[in-house]
């Protein structure tokens, strides 16, 4: 059988697997993405454990291509360019690291659009023409479809919904600037805001006062809030206030049918999707009021982004044996 390796790099883990062209995940694996260990070492050792994946399935199957989605990765020239997350070179050519690693095809894309197109192919998007994927990830990606078509842009890097700037003078972010949407929605955005209300001293009954420093996460913020902690409750609050009333700008723009949501951040359900749904609502152009769905992802967490990647790399499987038929 003939399977494409999906991989999802995100700026705090990578993931990985082994997709058949039905779109079945035959095999799944997760690395740290270590930035400090040089990109040269990295992908030695990523392409080493998709290699031992492989062949622990036996000799029935055969690997036919690789396909990345990563953040500001470029579908157009193969390359990861300047990915804010990630401490590694302005322009990474990863479509030919891993060529001569696997002597394979490869594709690259950016992995919100990765996973708008498995959301589009096996998710809650499926059927839908004018939708958005939002990643709520250790960054904030979107992947955009209009008219049944992905949105790529000149370069290949539309959609960087997460480096709108919404605050003249906010938080620093990782690509220089400040005030960027992902600094306050997403994962590691949450954690800055639970941090400044933890410094407020605003909330002095919560769990979350009593974490070590440097070890909350979004994991721990979305437990307490479950449990009704104060803190964690108000983090999403503001959390999808800022999300909200972006996404509402970008409806004008856009007016799409649907907007999903994915990503670590999304696992959290309706503690990010109701005050984010409620401000986009609020926020709306009356002709826009409830016309768009908010969904949260059904796909597994682990699967969305690789088998969207996965799809890319069917989709340029089919258009080489086209142009050799």
């Amino acid at each position: 059988m003939e399977l494409v390796a999906g991989i999802d790099l995100g700026g705090t883990d990578t993931k990985f697997g082994l997709v058949s062209r039905e779109g079945k995940l035959f095999a799944y694996q997760s690395i740290p993405t270590n930035a400090e260990i040089g990109h040269e070492l990295f992908f030695e050792q990523l392409s080493d454990s998709i290699q031992d994946m492989v062949e622990a399935l036996g000799p029935g199957y055969k690997l036919v291509g690789v396909s990345v989605g990563a953040p500001t990765g470029s579908q157009k020239n193969g390359t990861i360019d300047n990915a804010s997350n990630l401490n590694w070179p302005r322009k990474l050519p990863v479509a030919n690291i891993l060529s001569a690693n696997f002597n394979l095809p490869v594709s690259v894309s950016n992995d919100a659009n990765a996973a708008a197109v498995g959301e589009m192919l096996f998710g809650v998007a499926q059927n839908k023409k004018d939708f958005l994927c939002v990643t709520l990830g250790t960054g904030l990606g979107c992947g955009i479809v209009i008219d049944g078509d992905l949105v790529l842009g000149s370069r290949g890097h539309a959609g960087e919904l997460g480096h709108v700037l919404i605050s003249g003078n906010g938080r620093e972010c990782g690509c220089g600037r400040k005030g960027c949407l992902e600094t306050y929605a997403s994962a590691t955005g949450i954690v800055r805001t639970a941090n400044e209300l933890i410094a407020s001293e605003e909330y002095p009954k919560s769990v979350l006062q009593f974490s070590e420093n440097g070890s909350l996460s979004a994991k721990k913020i979305t437990k307490a809030a479950n449990e009704g902690d104060e803190l964690a409750l108000r983090a999403f609050e503001i959390t999808g206030r800022f999300l909200g009333r972006t996404l509402a700008n970008t409806v004008a723009l856009l007016n799409p049918e649907l907007i999903v949501l994915t990503g670590g951040l999304s696992r959290s359900k309706e503690l990010i999707l109701e005050p984010t749904q409620r401000n986009m609502e609020e926020n709306l152009l009356d002709i826009y009021k409830g016309t768009v769905e908010l969904k949260l992802s059904e796909i597994s967490g682990k699967r969305t982004a690789i088998l969207g990647t996965a799809a890319f790399m069917w989709l340029k499987l089919d258009s080489l044996s086209k142009q050799t038929a």
